[in-house]
């Protein structure tokens, strides 16, 4: 009794020390083999502790710690000098006090044990004058020494009611036990259902799936697989360091911004550099990273330009501005020179005016003039002609010494063919004697 109630204790300890784990969903069947040891209790007993074998149980987890079984033992005890051959066999209800490596258990059962004389022979596996009805409650504990493979030792106490051929006993077991039953179809030593690449083998630290590229990252978690890359970026690499993943990366050579999708942006125009057809020079998105064309570089884009081919303001459309101001002092008396009989010279009224004029034509540097020069029908016509031809020459003269490009002003006589006044009377021919500042109908504008 010492001896039981000092495995008893052991295994209690055990039961309380060690959080476990055996036989479960994982591995649902066990098979166990080893020897058992028969002490028989009672009055008028004596019985020391008897070894025999083999001892065997199958059993099947259903769930919630629960497994169900049978168990099937021999043994040869001696009861008072008597020899006897001992048989049982049981069905028998566990559960698991943990869910671990090591795993402590309870557990319970019924059914038929047999004390026969040894030598003698009766009728049946187990005859009614030797057997009797047993009702079974202890405690084992499984110690793993290989992945499914434990060490198996429990104790109970076995009782009967048929006192006459039969005798109450404890029951020590010792022995392995192997737990398989999950599926494993890719032989990776993790179970299916367990395993989160059942059909792929794998490794057991990433629940059975494989990491093809060696990067830490399970290939069902990697989104580049065949490529070593970081956690950070799920498994991929980022070749030019620029924190987004090369699948991901349009320029995954060059680094770049995650609004460019990976991509630099050299001219800082908005525009990525892979899809920018004018890398080095700022432009616009809507035409591919270049700058809109501009032939009269005015600032007005030729698509937005009234006038692409000449300079205008950004006011205009791009189209020269209108000279007001030089065609209000052409309408006016103030571009009308008038010269003395025969005479082509210039007053300093005259060139007050002219000065005038050159300081619009200065802001105008786009404006051309027709200088026109008239005669009264005084003299001969050819005389005339010649001295319309003088004026218009003088007052060009005047302006071309002030500045002005003799390209832009048109001097040209008209003789006494465009008289303003009546050449009959005095006051008509002096109106005549004169020259008119036209603007050239080729005229250009611009400030």
């Amino acid at each position: 009794m010492n001896i039981t109630k000092s495995i008893l204790s052991f295994l209690i300890l055990i039961a309380f020390v060690f959080s476990t784990n055996a036989q479960n969903a994982e591995n649902p069947w066990a098979i166990s083999v080893g020897a058992d040891l028969i002490n028989i209790q009672g009055e008028n007993v004596d019985s020391g502790l008897s070894f025999g074998a083999p001892a065997l149980s199958l059993s099947r987890y259903i769930g919630a710690g629960l497994s169900v079984g049978v168990q099937y033992g021999l043994n040869n005890v001696k009861n008072n000098d008597e020899d006897l051959k001992y048989t049982s066999i049981d069905g028998i209800v566990k559960y698991n006090l943990t869910d671990g490596k090591i795993i402590p258990y309870l557990f319970a059962g019924y059914g038929i044990t047999k004390f026969s004389p040894d030598g003698v022979e009766k009728e049946g596996i187990f005859p009614s004058a030797d057997s009797g009805r047993t009702t079974l409650g202890g405690v084992g504990v499984n110690i793993p020494i290989g992945d499914k493979l434990n060490v198996n030792v429990s104790t109970s106490y076995r009782g009967t009611s048929e006192t006459n051929d039969s005798f109450n006993h404890l029951q020590h077991i010792v022995g392995l036990s192997y737990n398989f039953g999950a599926g494993d179809k890719d032989k990776d030593g993790v179970s299916d259902k367990k395993d989160e690449c059942p059909d792929i083998p794998g490794l057991k630290e990433f629940n059975g799936c494989p990491d093809t590229d060696g990067d830490g990252i399970p290939d069902n978690k990697d989104r580049c697989p065949e490529e070593a890359g970081s956690e950070e970026l799920q498994g991929c690499p980022d070749s030019d360091g620029d924190g987004i993943a090369d699948n991901d990366d349009a320029c995954p050579n060059k680094s770049g911004t995650k609004e460019m999708n990976g991509c630099p942006d050299s001219d800082g125009d908005g525009v990525a550099d892979n899809v920018d057809k004018c890398i080095d020079i700022a432009g616009e998105i809507d035409n591919e990273g270049c700058p809109w064309e501009d032939r009269d570089n005015d600032g007005v884009p030729d698509k937005d330009d009234n006038c692409p081919d000449e300079e205008g303001s950004i006011a205009n459309n791009g189209c020269p501005d209108e000279p007001t101001d030089l065609l209000n002092f052409i309408s006016s008396n103030k571009s009308i020179v008038l010269f003395s009989a025969s005479s082509s010279k210039l007053d300093s009224n005259d060139k007050t005016a002219l000065d005038e004029l050159k300081i619009l034509l200065e802001t105008y540097p786009k404006a051309s003039l027709k200088i026109a020069g008239h005669a009264s029908s005084d003299g001969s016509s050819r005389y005339n002609q010649t001295l319309s031809d003088k004026r218009a020459a003088s007052v060009k003269e005047y302006l071309v010494s002030k500045g002005i490009n003799g390209d832009r002003l048109d001097a040209i006589g008209y003789g006494e063919d465009k008289p303003i006044g009546d050449n009959n009377t005095v006051k008509g021919r002096a109106n005549s004697r004169r020259v008119n500042i036209n603007r050239n109908a080729k005229m250009t504008v611009n400030k």
